[in-house]
């Protein structure tokens, strides 16, 4: 079988010259929720080796070669009980430049952390309460109804419930507590989108506005399939963006550690509240890159090109 899966792998194209660095890529081409497109993986090869990076894509069956390569970008949907987590801490382990290293994805897919996070350094969120079994009835009593419980490892809207009566309530909360101890119950702030700011290494890299699905609440409606389960979306210049918007984001996002993020937050009467962090955001061909181009592929490979450069100093 190894053999077999040696001599059928695409071949890798001939190197013009020496490579620099070697670097990989993680993606799970058939992933319907995939972070980036094969587009934008395409975009992701060219820039790297513009700057001398021989790089790669690999799978979840490459994780034993992670020792080859001096570098890992993981654009993969990330979770502690995944594969992704495991590749991030070897890679980690061996010294690789990661994104996302496993301490961001270990936060950032733990809502209840992020939750508790943002309280303690005073950002504003929409009222939340952590819930468990012994304080389950106090939901509606202090956020009121509708309001949207969460578990703490959800993503792309997956996990993520609006509620609006007590038995819906009391349905939901038992079937979510046979899958987590903790969930989250947030207060319902109807918008119309939703802010997304990607922050790399401390610094904005793109701003986008993410409308909700027809006939939907929330940007991702998961009862659909293709374009129909997504909203529209502006892409804005960071320069455009609302000045609270990005400089929030950034705050939080360097809570969180100096890779890549993205922060979504609500804009309500000139105030902005942050709704969660996620270590692994989109970049997809024609979305995050309308305003940059090709511009967004390079900044986020010199980020790794420094880090390579600057080991050991």
């Amino acid at each position: 079988n190894c053999a077999t899966h040696y001599f059928t792998r695409p071949h890798r194209r001939p190197k013009t010259g020496p490579a620099r660095y070697d670097m990989a890529i993680l993606h799970n081409e058939g992933e319907r929720n995939s972070p980036s497109d094969a587009k934008a993986i395409k975009r992701f090869c060219k820039a790297g080796e513009s700057m001398g990076f021989d790089v790669e894509v690999l799978t979840r069956d490459d994780y034993g070669r992670l020792g080859e390569f001096d570098a890992l970008f993981i654009r993969d949907t990330t979770s502690v009980n995944h594969y992704t987590f495991r590749f991030a801490r070897r890679a980690a382990a061996e010294g690789l430049a990661v994104i996302d290293d496993p301490d961001s994805i270990l936060k950032c897919s733990n809502k209840v952390y992020l939750h508790e996070l943002l309280q303690r350094h005073r950002v504003a969120t929409p009222p939340s309460v952590i819930l468990h079994r012994d304080n389950r009835e106090t939901g509606p009593d202090i956020l009121g109804l509708p309001l949207v419980l969460k578990q703490p490892d959800s993503s792309f809207s997956l996990g993520v419930i609006k509620v609006s009566t007590r038995e819906e309530y009391e349905t939901e909360t038992e079937r979510l507590f046979r899958i987590s101890d903790l969930l989250i119950a947030q207060a319902y702030m109807p918008t119309s989108f939703d802010w997304r700011v990607g922050v790399l290494d401390r610094e904005p890299l793109y701003v986008c506005k993410y409308f909700m699905a027809d006939n939907h609440w929330q940007i991702y409606d998961n009862s659909k399939t293709g374009d129909e389960a997504l909203g529209n979306f502006e892409t804005w210049p960071v320069s455009a963006a609302p000045p609270d918007v990005v400089k929030t984001s950034i705050k939080v996002a360097n809570l969180v550690g100096d890779g890549l993020y993205g922060v979504d937050l609500k804009e309500i009467n000139g105030k902005v509240y942050v709704i969660e962090i996620n270590d692994n955001p989109n970049v997809d061909a024609g979305i995050e890159d309308q305003v940059l181009g090709d511009e967004i592929y390079l900044r986020i490979m010199r980020v790794f090109l420094k880090r390579l450069e600057s080991r050991g100093r």
